[in-house]
């Protein structure tokens, strides 16, 4: 929300799920968190819409753990949705969404415009319209959490893009594994983006874990973010057949220039080497499984 509010990117949604912080954090965390979250939107947005356009949009999304992630307006506002979306994430999380949908008619007005068929399904802990849905689900028990998208008609023989953002390193590496197996199995063809934390095994990452952990954070799932070849090796491990991962900072490196330009005077930063650091800590993996080719 803050980074939106001061220009790094354009979404004019969030204000309606998250409350403008009143403090200003560090300059350093400023700057450095900041552009990381921008190489992150970035980055996420670029593979998504390539998905969406090889697919001509004829294709599922599921987005897993999406909190009060606001890409399924951002989609319907670029002509962009998907045949139908989907978020899951815990019932208490998903109950907040669905009030603040409820209540705040810039969101509530475009699902029902998007919306066709019979009537809008709607309770405390899941919504189910034609063309996007919420599921109140514990991502740890996948045979419970495709019995939920199921009943909210998930399709599997649609092209399906699952989306995990620091989802699967709160997860011990049994459950992440059970996760990314099932997906891989359920669907024939299928894409898989995560981004989450890597390189976490040098002094800059043992950092990282110990701050969170002062905060009872626990990374439960920490051991996979060692390298980039270990966040690899766990996809192909599990069922998917192409496998690629990129720290943010490569990320960072493939962004319009002329932006990069723009997002830096916003906020002046003398700390590169903090920042450098920060986002060879985080990484973009996406995998696929193809049988019909596209």
């Amino acid at each position: 929300r803050f980074a939106v509010s001061v220009g790094y990117w354009k979404d004019p949604y969030i204000q309606y799920f998250v409350r403008q912080a009143k403090e200003r954090k560090a300059p350093e965390i400023n700057r450095g968190k900041l552009a990381c979250y921008y190489a992150r939107v970035h980055g996420v947005n670029y593979l998504i819409k390539a998905f969406l356009k090889k697919t001509e949009c004829n294709c599922q999304i599921v987005n897993l753990g999406a909190g009060m992630d606001t890409l399924f307006w951002r989609l319907k506002d670029e002509n962009l949705l998907p045949t139908k979306y989907f978020e899951v994430d815990f019932p208490m999380i998903v109950a907040r969404k669905i009030h603040n949908i409820k209540s705040k008619p810039p969101l509530s007005k475009p699902i029902m415009e998007s919306h066709s068929g019979d009537s809008l399904l709607i309770d405390s802990h899941s919504l189910d319209s034609s063309r996007y849905s919420i599921v109140g689900a514990d991502l740890r028990f996948s045979s419970d959490l495709e019995e939920k998208l199921k009943k909210h008609n998930l399709d599997i023989h649609l092209p399906t893009l699952l989306v995990a953002e620091c989802v699967l390193v709160y997860m011990t590496p049994q459950q992440s594994a059970n996760l990314l197996k099932w997906a891989a199995s359920t669907f024939p063809v299928a894409m898989f983006i995560n981004y989450e934390q890597v390189n976490m095994m040098d002094r800059f990452g043992q950092i990282m874990i110990e701050n969170l952990q002062r905060r009872q954070c626990n990374l439960a799932g920490v051991e996979v973010c060692r390298s980039l070849d270990s966040q690899r090796e766990r996809l192909l491990l599990n069922g998917w057949e192409t496998a690629h991962a990129i720290d943010m900072m490569k990320v960072y490196s493939f962004l319009p220039q002329a932006d990069v330009k723009r997002i830096e005077g916003l906020e002046f930063l003398d700390e590169k080497e903090l920042f450098e650091q920060l986002m060879q800590h985080y990484c973009i993996c996406w995998a696929s499984k193809d049988s019909s080719n596209l």
